[in-house]
């Protein structure tokens, strides 16, 4: 069955937010990766503002994990307190992974179709119908 976990979104402030939870909750950064590390293409430079902004964090909090990122390029100007989280699904197959993220895009608006990324996940993003940010990923290592 899937799992959700919460997605925190920072204005600039990312990295001093997770340190700050990590000293709260304890435990180790799974992952922690910078927009400045994301391959650039001809129709998209990643500004030098944004290349040390964190692109995603995670954090293992007991079962869940608390992820998070900063807003950067054409994501910044949408910022505001409030639409800063997303609710994070973690499929356990890419059928599931598709099945829910349809689901959930009915009559909503998809901001990043499904597709397979850089990092290895299959990953999504959406806003429901109600305005609720998901972001569904399926990491098929050791997985079929």
């Amino acid at each position: 069955m899937a799992t959700t976990n919460t997605y925190l979104n920072f204005n600039g402030d990312c990295q001093a937010a997770f340190n700050f939870y990590k000293s709260v909750f304890g435990g180790e950064f799974t992952y922690i990766g910078r927009f400045g590390e994301m391959p650039e293409t001809e129709e998209y430079k990643v500004p030098q503002a944004d290349k040390s902004k964190v692109m995603h964090v995670s954090l293992p909090i007991g079962n869940s994990i608390l992820m998070g990122s900063d807003c950067g390029g054409e994501w910044a100007p949408s910022f505001v307190q409030g639409n800063n989280f997303a609710v994070s699904i973690s499929a356990n197959s890419k059928d599931e992974a598709d099945r829910i993220f349809n689901g959930l895009s009915v009559e909503g608006k998809i901001t990043m179709p499904l597709a397979n990324t850089f990092w290895g996940d299959y990953f999504g993003m959406l806003t429901d119908k109600f305005g609720v940010n998901w972001m569904m990923s399926y990491n098929g290592q050791g997985k079929k």
